[in-house]
């Protein structure tokens, strides 16, 4: 994606302009891929039934396409979606200047994803969670609540505290206690969970899955460093930002083993997550927004 590639981080400054250049590209893109039946042009739209009112229907679609729709008015649309944004030390990498880090690249993509269910006219809310629920908004769809949300996700932006620790499970089970009709429920995390149990986090994820909620995790990381752990063969001081404990070592020394963990971990959060019926996403920071907005509107067309 040219734009993801010439990526300014100033540009963070004005998340609602981004989230919109984001999509509007994204959007460009569908008509030339394989993804040309999810166009967002006709999202407020439903194809024509034969026997039915034609006062609905849109005629310059109409001229366009060749196919009928009827225009859907916010009444009929009933998604809501709960965007679930992990806000740990650890979502802060990579601390490189000009380049978005995993946070960052969480943010801008659940703007993007507002900015689409907005277009959608569905309702959406927001949640944010460190080592405790720091914040949890109801789902609405009006432009004032809108607002409110990128509002949450630049100060979110902006507010680079070290040593957050995760506690996801907690935050997990609360968040489902408080989602009361069904909901696609997005969960942008690195899924490094500072040593809480694995059991744990899954039950809070069986959790949302008990209450019908269909879930996406969408695990982002900076792959090249995180999971192949590919860094110049020379001694690092490695840093864990949620605990500051520190460890100066050559990185080819432990790249295997270090690696090997990595895989054995991802695998069973993919294995678990098959068994629970929650999309995994692997999520790599560098490759732009356009898996994460894809997997959306797959997901967004099965619940229709």
């Amino acid at each position: 994606m040219k734009f993801f590639e010439q990526f300014d981080v100033k540009q963070l400054e004005n998340l609602e302009l981004l989230a919109k250049q984001v999509v509007e590209g994204f959007i460009i893109g569908l008509h030339k891929s394989p993804f040309h039946g999810f166009s967002v042009e006709f999202a407020e739209h439903r194809l024509y039934n034969p026997g039915e009112a034609t006062k609905d229907i849109d005629w310059k679609v109409y001229a366009r396409s060749d196919k009928m729709f009827i225009k859907k008015y916010e009444e009929e649309t009933n998604l809501r979606c709960q965007i679930i944004m992990d806000t740990s030390s650890s979502m802060y990498y990579p601390e490189v200047k000009g380049k978005l880090n995993k946070l960052q690249f969480s943010a801008v993509a659940a703007a993007c994803i507002m900015n689409l269910l907005k277009k959608q006219r569905d309702s959406f809310g927001l949640s944010m969670f460190d080592h405790q629920l720091i914040a949890h908004t109801g789902c609405k769809s009006s432009t004032t609540h809108y607002q409110l949300l990128l509002t949450y996700l630049e100060r979110l932006i902006s507010d680079e505290q070290e040593q957050k620790t995760t506690a996801a499970a907690d935050a997990l089970h609360q968040i489902a206690d408080a989602i009361h009709k069904r909901s696609m429920v997005i969960i942008f995390s690195d899924m490094f969970d500072n040593g809480e149990d694995m059991d744990q986090l899954f039950s809070a994820l069986q959790h949302l899955k008990y209450a019908k909620h269909e879930v996406i995790v969408f695990h982002v990381t900076d792959k090249a460093h995180e999971l192949e752990f590919e860094f110049e063969n020379r001694p690092y001081e490695f840093i864990d930002l949620e605990s500051g404990d520190k460890v100066k070592l050559q990185s080819n020394e432990i790249k295997s083993f270090y690696t090997s963990k990595v895989k054995a971990y991802t695998d069973q959060l993919k294995m678990k997550c098959l068994q629970y019926k929650i999309e995994f996403v692997e999520t790599d920071i560098n490759e732009g927004f356009n898996q994460v907005l894809q997997t959306y509107l797959v997901k967004r067309g099965k619940m229709q």
